[in-house]
């Protein structure tokens, strides 16, 4: 196949800072989550913080867990809007010089998404989010004949959310059955969860091969306290489950089989990304050969790597020999 995974979601360039606490209250919004705002609120948030130094990357969730399968050695490729600005050009190439497929044709007007991420003393990270033209992908964005030279497409949740999203979300995951291609899907985010249960559930019990989520959003989705037995009830009505479990590590499901994988133990500084980089490791596993326990040890590894370091890109990348320790 020419890609191991082919990756749909809202294209946005992160900007990262660190902050104090002091400076993040006075940003008047909520630690810890993401906010939709406009690009009036960002820049006035990114201008309030002074000499802080900013740290640009391609990012969005699905963008973040595709860089992260392409830094593993996957063949990888994307589909995410962009505008013709500078802020989209340096998106495209900053994917394309890591060898990711990207050929979405960039919006004629409109700015490129951007994502403030704000991240505090402990670890948390505050998300400023201005989705830009990353709204505007469509179904004539997405293109039947590279999904079908794909073994797994993955989307991200957050495409659900808008009407021009959701429906190239949904002729991706079309195209991809057409083809026989596996389906993963990702939460993306609790909130989520609880705006659109019903259908998460449509999805999980119908097209989706393999459902991402972490443990919070598993409990929003069965109503159940123990994060096992969330898992197993996800898995009576999807093939393969990947559940992270924070510093405890995560739990992979598959084939009735339970796979408990331990976390690896880190000074977390920013947790951006962890989730993401979870999934570009298991993904990249189960595409390259690894068993569902293997790629499940991928991911950990590279969750624990990712948030003992600034920014959703991995600054130490994963050697073929660590990846083969990591198999045996």
């Amino acid at each position: 196949m020419k890609y191991d995974v082919y990756g749909v979601g809202n294209a946005l360039v992160d900007i990262q800072a660190r902050v104090s606490d002091q400076a993040l209250a006075a940003t008047g919004f909520d630690k810890g989550i993401m906010t939709l705002v406009d690009d009036i609120q960002q820049q006035s948030v990114l201008s309030s913080l002074g000499d802080v130094s900013l740290n640009r990357c391609a990012g969005g969730s699905a963008a973040n867990t595709i860089v992260g399968i392409a830094d593993f050695g996957g063949k990888v490729a994307y589909a995410g809007k962009v505008s013709g600005d500078e802020v989209g050009d340096f998106f495209l190439k900053d994917m394309r010089d890591l060898g990711i497929t990207i050929e979405v044709a960039p919006a004629a007007s409109g700015p490129t998404g951007t994502c403030a991420v704000l991240i505090s003393e402990d670890a948390q990270r505050t998300m400023l989010t201005n989705l830009g033209v990353s709204i505007t992908l469509s179904e004539a964005d997405i293109d039947e004949a590279e999904i079908a030279q794909a073994k797994y497409l993955y989307v991200e949740g957050y495409l659900l959310t808008g009407e021009s999203t959701k429906a190239a979300a949904y002729k991706a995951i079309d195209c991809a059955k057409r083809n026989n291609v596996k389906v993963a899907f990702t939460a993306s985010d609790p909130f989520l969860v609880n705006t659109m249960r019903d259908e998460i559930w449509s999805l999980i019990e119908g097209p989706v091969d393999l459902f991402f989520c972490n443990e919070e959003e598993a409990k929003s989705l069965t109503k159940l306290t123990d994060p096992i037995a969330c898992a197993a009830e996800i898995h009576k009505h999807c093939e393969n489950v990947a559940m992270t479990l924070g510093a405890n590590g995560s739990i992979i499901m598959h084939g009735g089989e339970s796979f408990p994988i331990e976390g690896v133990a880190t000074d977390a500084i920013d947790t951006t990304g962890a989730g993401d980089m979870y999934a570009g490791g298991v993904l990249y596993g189960i595409t390259n050969g690894m068993s569902w326990k293997q790629a499940g040890h991928l991911g950990s590894h590279a969750a624990s790597r990712i948030v003992s370091q600034l920014g959703a890109r991995m600054e130490k990348k994963f050697s073929p020999e660590e990846i083969k320790q990591l198999m045996a």
